[in-house]
């Protein structure tokens, strides 16, 4: 993952002059030393089944229906009786290892010479290699009164063995047993099997297995090349854990953060609001020392005293009675990262074998909540408590989860009513709006709080999404006074078992595949400064988006039957559909040159949760227009913009579910070929939108100053099809132009989720005293001594 040595692309005098001038003698804005962060959040498996070590899936048998739909409490296990009717394995629940885990399965046989057994396919299947060592371990007893026997295999899939062990002297009650695997052979699949032989009657719990070769060499440690991956990107903090994650699906489900620490038998686990289970193996305390570990400082998101307001039903809080409780746990996480090893909390973490303080320095309170009285009144309780006693430690509130609209304006507001020191706020958005917004920041307010950019993300993993956010970066950088801090989202994605695109680094059992957006993100992290210079450039190349083609309409379903009946476009003959599980998408055989035209029909959905979207303007091409009913899990109404093939909110979504068999009348507004757009859904405006004119900025530059090492760091996206070249000048700086130039360049199109980067930034060195050719779908760093 690290970076190429290769020579600078030769310089053409026929191509595009371009000028960049930095002024080096500007004091320019101060920029966070802590500005580039990541953010782990466990969705996309990126916990269990990923950065954390454990190899052993439902390793205490508390996987439920709560979890999923169809999970039980020997789900990822399977049964093997030896001869068939030689045993049986049950679940009790009777004297626990630990109340917070209360189930564990009994492994008995009778039948002369038989066995049974317990065999665990882990997170599909269990990677080893030969020569690998793995560490198990599980908690066990007899029932039958006398010692009994239990064997440890690990075997391939088709049952051949790789290695064993065996504890032969098992007895009651419950007892740690342990003991090191070697494999002899490398396979992808393996499987781990725990049996006993009759006359035996054994409980067993907490089944692990970790390979020996942990990062940093940790028992209930992380997996080693993850975790590299991770701290290769030089992140200055981590936010964890979350996310939706932090404040749960209902208040059950809400993370505490007690419930993450201390022997792993006595941790609350919990059903993951993506859809799996959380073991809390990555406890509060595995988070704090990872920080440690890279150099990085913890940024702990805490609920604001509310659930998720995807929670059906919508957001609720703690109860008024339970506030008090709820404030001081938030109090004693801060004294279980900061306090005195003879403080209670302090004393805790301690025992766990940290008498040092972490040093926290940043607590966020909320995420992308609603912000309505109950949200204001359990936030400003906890925001109030914790300044008052804390007020070294610098304190994050939250804005909604999306950059404009109605919890976007009221959590700055809010926020600035308080003096909170940061806002988090968020953007999920396509390339085309990076590309009109790299000057967002420019305008924010010094005097109030500043921003943290804790979620953003272009919505893919091909070049251009890649150097929409290395554009929107240079932006935020450009305005480090105010923005503080930034980390983009998600993390990580498990191939074949993830719930969210686009994410930075994809991976499997075996492998790591970094993004393209990873790149950017390490180039960023590994070339920062205290001062953000000012920048000229002129001459540049605009970038003009092709106008869109003649007007058309088309409807689709992703898992509904709807009916379209009476639709016209500019008063057309009525026209009518059907879209199903088997006809997705209809294109109507209808267009038209004009600017401003109308669009009615009438909608009913007769099966379906999922809803149904109306699609106009150049439906054939990569851009055009989207109204959909019913989207994520029929909860809301939304306009959508398809730029580039992503699609991306117009407007704020509005909470709308679509009712089966309810006839909808339709009629779509639309002057100046989109610039202005009216939706009425029965009669009744839900959107209006006036889009603005924007540039969109697809050749920018920005300088930075290093000053503990006296570098000028110039950073150069061309998200253009011209190669460019430029003469680069830094005002106030003489006989340096050796430069140190590091490029990230590849089609527009390249790059795509679950596959490897298709290209890695490429070393070189270049003298500035000659004009610097920079590529086509480029982001370049130039390093010099300034």
């Amino acid at each position: 993952m690290g970076i190429e040595t290769g020579s600078a692309t030769e310089a053409d005098s026929s191509l595009t002059p371009t000028s960049i001038v930095v002024d080096t003698g500007a004091p320019g804005r101060a920029i966070s030393r802590d500005l580039w962060g990541i953010f782990f959040e466990d969705i996309n498996y990126s916990a269990d089944g990923g950065l954390y070590g454990e190899l052993v899936q439902n390793r205490s048998f508390d996987y439920s229906a709560r979890d999923r739909p169809d999970w039980h409490a020997l789900t990822g296990w399977s049964v093997r009786a030896e001869p068939a009717d030689a045993g049986e394995v049950t679940l009790r629940t009777e004297n626990p290892v630990a109340p917070q885990s209360s189930r564990y399965a009994v492994l008995r046989t009778s039948a002369p010479a038989g066995s049974v057994a317990l065999v665990n396919e882990g997170f599909d299947g269990i990677s080893v290699t030969e020569g690998g060592s793995y560490r198990f371990s599980v908690y066990a007893r007899s029932f039958s009164g006398a010692p009994a026997a239990l064997r440890v295999e690990l075997t391939d899939e088709d049952g051949e063995l790789i290695a064993d062990l065996g504890f032969p002297s098992v007895t009651g009650p419950w007892e740690s047993y342990e003991g090191v695997l070697t494999a002899d052979r490398s396979c992808a699949a393996a499987r781990l099997v725990l049996s006993v032989d009759a006359p035996a009657e054994v409980g067993v719990d907490f089944v692990s297995l970790f390979p020996t070769d942990t990062f940093a060499g940790e028992r209930n440690g992380l997996r080693r090349d993850l975790a590299e991956a991770i701290a290769e990107l030089k992140p200055r903090f981590v936010r964890f854990p979350g996310g939706c994650v932090a404040h749960g699906l209902g208040l059950e489900n809400m993370y505490r953060w007690k419930d993450t620490i201390g022997e792993l038998p006595s941790r609350r686990q919990n059903f993951n609001i993506w859809g799996y289970h959380q073991s809390m193996g990555i406890g509060y305390f595995e988070y704090f020392r990872f920080c440690e570990r890279i150099g990085a400082k913890p940024l702990p998101v805490l609920a604001a005293g509310v659930c998720c307001q995807n929670t059906e039903g919508g957001p609720r809080a703690i109860p008024d009675d339970e506030m008090d409780d709820y404030v001081q746990e938030v109090l004693d996480l801060v004294e279980f990262a900061n306090g005195p090893a003879d403080s209670l909390w302090g004393a805790r973490r301690a025992e766990l074998g940290h008498p040092e303080p972490f040093g926290l320095e940043y607590l966020a309170i909320g995420n992308e909540d609603k912000i309505n009285a109950v949200f204001r009144n359990r936030f400003e309780r906890i925001y109030q408590a914790v300044r008052g006693k804390h007020p070294e430690l610098t304190l994050i509130g939250t804005a909604g989860p999306s950059p404009f609209g109605d919890d976007y304006e009221q959590g700055w507001s809010f926020a600035r009513d308080l003096a909170v020191d940061l806002v988090d706020e968020h953007s999920y958005k396509s390339p085309k709006w990076f590309f009109e917004n790299l000057d967002r920041f420019d305008a924010y307010d010094r005097g109030g709080p500043g921003v943290y950019l804790g979620e953003y993300g272009s919505k893919g993993n091909t070049m251009l999404n890649a150097l929409a956010e290395a554009a929107y970066m240079m932006g935020m950088e450009r305005n480090g006074d105010i923005v503080r801090l930034a980390s983009y989202a998600p993390l990580l994605a498990k191939l074949d078992r993830t719930q969210w695109v686009p994410d930075l680094i994809y991976f499997d059992n075996e492998r790591v595949l970094p993004s393209l957006n990873y790149y950017v993100q390490q180039m960023h992290a590994t070339a920062v400064g205290d001062r953000s210079l000012p920048v000229t450039v002129t001459g540049a190349p605009q970038f003009t988006r092709p106008p869109q083609r003649e007007a058309s309409v088309s409807v689709r379903a992703a898992d509904a039957d709807v009916t379209f009946t009476g639709l016209r476009l500019n008063g057309s003959e009525p026209l009518s559909a059907a879209v199903d599980a088997e006809t997705t998408l209809v294109r109507f055989p209808v267009s038209t040159d004009d600017e401003d035209y109308t669009i009615t029909l009438q909608a009913r959905q007769t099966r379906g949760d999922e809803g149904f979207a109306v699609a106009f303007g150049d439906v054939d091409g990569p851009d055009h227009f989207e109204w959909s009913f019913g989207t994520w899990k029929n909860r809301f109404l939304s306009l959508y913009y398809r730029a580039d093939g992503d699609l991306d909110e117009a407007v704020e979504p509005i909470p709308f579910s679509v009712e089966t068999d309810r006839l909808y009348d339709l009629e779509i507004r639309v002057q100046g070929r989109g610039r202005r757009i009216t939706c009425l859904l029965d009669g009744v405006v839900v959107h209006d939108v006036t889009s603005p004119d924007r540039i969109e900025e697809r050749f920018s530059a920005t300088a930075v100053r290093d000053s503990d090492t006296g570098t000028v760091h110039v950073k150069i996206v061309n998200a253009t099809d011209q190669t460019v070249r430029t003469s680069l000048a830094l005002t106030g700086v003489t006989g340096a132009t050796d430069a140190s130039r590091t490029t990230l360049a590849a089609p527009p199109g390249a790059g795509a989720a679950f596959e490897p980067a298709p290209a890695v930034p490429v070393g070189s060195r270049c003298d500035l005293s000659e004009p610097v050719s920079v590529e086509p779908y480029s982001f370049t760093i130039l390093s010099l001594p300034a």
